[in-house]
Order: structure tokens, then sequence, then C-alpha cells
């Protein structure tokens, strides 16, 4: 059961009443108060020993000792439904990362005509040294107020918003015709018009016709500048789609809320699909709060169990991709569970065939080096720990899975567990196709989109047109 919390009232208060708390300040959490206050001096953000302020070490805000104040007299002293009125605040010194911190307050003053209590306010390290002292003069709540406490939310980090990066790298290109199939839920149709809001696509919307409109009326979404083409269902959804691509009509395709097989069924079509000599694979690009760049995740989507000739396509295609996206020479990693090669692990095999194969101009335009376990692709630390020397370990911009399954699960973990942000697109046919999951949000089919755009920019200029084979 959790801990209840309750405030006191001016007359419950009693001259030498005291509280206190403990924090500890973590170079995330100076992160964090940066963000929110927009101070960036050395002396609140460089915690080693390089560090340029007066203090010659790492150290926190000062101020944040402060803060602890009006925490205490929030929450204890006198508590909920208390306001500060005035803060006197003298800092001894630097709070130092990592260090627990110890805030008091004890009452000295009660002014019954105004209600208002004065607390002096002092916190300390753990050696007892006085960090900062001062003076708080608060309104004593009116009303007594009793709740259950709460674990507060973990803060995380953006650090930047790379879906924004990619809107911005769209502007000024020409919007692509895009054939959206079968846009019959919400989260479908509203990222189709939130794409042409944006000016990344012209949808032509193609489904039935009374589901369609419906949806828009019901989530407020005017679809009336739009081409809506009527649609039995969801096959002849995407039937329809492919020939408009075929004929010119539209330059991209949009995946909406049908069965990724249903789309890809028509794409394949020997006649009348969309394919080309590549086979064609699906690539995550994935933005995580907690990395420094852009992942790409290949293929966690339609690919199965690829084998090595499809892989060599699956690779050329995100490196194709990642030049699209301004990545001038992509560093690919091909995973596998051990960073070494051996015949007891089939993709181990692949891997080391893989890098011979880009060694001889079969896999063009980017930095191969396999097998890599997960971290020591992702992770520069990890790699030194176990010797390994590579231009890509550590490094990785594209991660090649040995197997759908697995990358289907690496893609999924990072988004539901690491709150990664996924684009989705399908390469290798004749024209990019927007493929997001059914369950993916209006945001993560706006990246894709903005992503398509930025490849077929790239197709028009010529600069993803890798050959492979040998």
């Amino acid at each position: 059961m959790n801990d209840m919390i309750e405030n006191k009232l001016f007359d419950e208060i009693q001259i030498g009443d005291q509280a206190s708390l403990t924090r500890t300040l973590d170079q995330e959490g100076v992160a964090t108060l940066a963000s929110v206050t927009g101070n960036f001096n050395l002396v609140d953000l460089d915690p080693g020993e390089a560090d340029t302020s007066m203090y010659g070490r790492g150290a926190g805000q000062a101020s944040w000792s402060a803060m602890l104040f009006a925490t205490l007299a929030g929450t204890q002293l006198p508590g909920l439904g208390s306001v500060a009125k005035r803060i006197e605040v003298r800092l001894h010194q630097p709070v130092a990362l990592d260090v627990p911190v110890t805030a008091h307050a004890e009452v000295r003053e009660k002014h019954a005509e105004t209600g208002l209590v004065l607390l002096h306010c002092w916190s300390a390290g753990p050696s007892g040294e006085e960090i900062a002292s001062g003076l708080v003069e608060v309104l004593a709540p009116k009303k007594k107020l009793r709740y259950e406490s709460k674990d507060l939310p973990k803060i995380q980090l953006r650090r930047e918003d790379r879906v924004e990066e990619l809107l911005q790298a769209c502007e000024g290109l020409p919007a692509l015709g895009c054939a959206v199939v079968h846009p019959c839920s919400p989260d479908a149709l509203r990222g189709a018009v939130e794409a042409a809001q944006h000016d990344l696509i012209t949808p032509i919307l193609i489904g039935p016709e009374a589901k369609i409109r419906a949806i828009a009326d019901r989530e407020g979404l005017d679809i009336a500048p739009y081409r809506l083409v009527p649609a039995e269902h969801s096959h002849h959804s995407a039937e329809l789609a492919v020939a408009m691509v075929n004929s010119g009509e539209a330059q991209t395709l949009m995946k909406g809320s049908l069965h990724t097989d249903e789309l890809l069924a028509a794409v394949v079509k020997k006649d009348g699909g969309l394919r080309t000599e590549r086979r064609i694979s699906h690539c995550f690009l994935l933005a995580v709060p907690t990395f420094p760049r852009w992942v790409m995740v290949t293929d966690a989507a339609i690919n199965i169990a690829p084998s090595l000739e499809d892989k060599q396509n699956i690779i050329q295609n995100a490196i194709d991709l990642a030049h699209a996206i301004g990545i001038a020479e992509p560093k690919v990693a091909i995973l596998s569970a051990v960073e070494t090669v051996t015949n007891k692990i089939p993709s181990t095999l692949e891997a080391g065939a893989l890098c011979k194969m880009s060694d001889r101009g079969q896999i063009a335009g980017g930095i191969l080096d396999g097998p890599l376990a997960f971290d020591n692709a992702v992770d520069e630390e990890a790699a030194k720990t176990k010797g390994i020397r590579s231009p890509v370990a550590g490094k990785a911009d594209i991660l090649v899975v040995p197997n759908l399954e697995a990358g289907n699960m690496v893609a999924k973990q990072l988004t539901f567990m690491a709150d990664a942000e996924a684009a989705g697109i399908v390469l290798g046919a004749r024209a990019p196709i927007v493929l997001t999951s059914r369950a993916d949000s209006a945001r993560s089919r706006l990246a894709s989109c903005a992503v398509a755009v930025l490849f077929a920019e790239a197709q028009r200029k010529g600069m993803a047109l890798h050959k492979s084979g040998g």
C-alpha cells in the first residue's frame, strides 16, 4: 500500500516543527534541468576532469539544492495547497553529482493575521557540509488535504526530434502522388491527411467510399481536397493502387489498414506488379531517444528466412536508403549471436560471406562487418571490451538481422520499451512503399512518408540506383 501524504493547516503548525528529504542529482537530472531552464553553463553540464568551470570538478546546478526547499514546503511543511510567497537562499558550494543531499526545514515564525509561516531551510551533503541555506515564506493551506502518494514519472530525454529533421529535409521537394491503400482506420486516414498537409504527398484514397467518409466525419478529417477511388475490398484496393503506380498516376504506395501480405501480393505479381531485379525488403528507420543517431533494422517485415542472395539485396536496399537520408557511407553490421565465424551458427557464415561480397564490389556504397552481436554493433565500449577492432563495431547505422523473427523483435523492443519512433518503408520495387504496422501512430506514418519522399528524390537524381550482383 502506498504511503499517505497529508498537509498541515496553520493552527496545526508549531514553532520548531521540522521536515527533511534526501535527493541525489545525477547527470541525467542535470540535463533535464538544463533543458527546462535553458541553462547550459559548463558548470552544470560537464561532470569530468576537463570541467572548465571555477570549481575544477564536475558540479550540478548549485541552485538545485535550493529547489528542494520549495519541495519541502509544497509537499511536507505545510504541504499540499501551500503557496511559497518568498524564498531567500545563500549558496555555499556546488552540488557534486551522484552525491546525496539532504534538505531540512524548520518553522521559525507564524503570523496569524496573514496565515504566513516562515521556514528556516538548509541543505547538507553526506558529511554534514552545508551546501545552501535560506528562508522560505509560505502561505499555509486553508483546506485539509490527504492523498495517497504516487511515484513521479521517470523523465526520458529525447535530445533531437529526428522526425522533424526528416520533415525539414523534405522542404521544397515535390509532393509524391501517393496511392493510399484501404485507409479504413482513424490512424491510417489521419496519417495520409497529415502527410498531405505537410506537402509530402498528394493522396489518392482507395477503398470502400462510405467507410472512409464515415471515418473522416467521425475524426474531423477534411478529405474533400483529395481524390477518393472506390474499391470493393482491401484486395481490390491493392490492385487499383499498383495499377496507378504502373500508369504513372502515383509515385508511391502507402499501406492503410489492410494486412501486409494483401498489399504485397499485388506488388510482387509477375504480371502487372511492381517487381524489379531486386528482392524487395523492408527497412525500419528508428529514432531511439537514448541513441545519438538513426539506426536502421532490416529485414523485419517481409523476408522470413532470407538466403545469402536475398541478404545481398536487403543490404543494398538499406544502403541506398541510408544515402537518401544523408548518410554518405553507412556502416553496416551483420548481426548474429556471436562475433566469431562458426559453422555451428549459420548466420555467422553468411555474415562472413557478405563481407567478402562487399570486398568484391557485389554490395556497394557502405562499410560492412560481421558477424557482430547486437551490443558490439551499437556500443563502442562493448566492442572494446571484446577486443573487436572494426570501423563498424559500436558505430553501426544499419543492423542486418539473421531472419524476420529476430528483426521484428529488435524493432518492436526498441519501439515499445525504448520509446523509439519508427518509420517503415519497402524498397526494391518500382516505387517506394510506405509500410507501417496497423498499430502505428499517425506520426510514424508521417515519418515514413518523409522517408519515401527523400528516397524518391534520390532515385530521381540517380543516387539510389546501385546494382546488386556479381
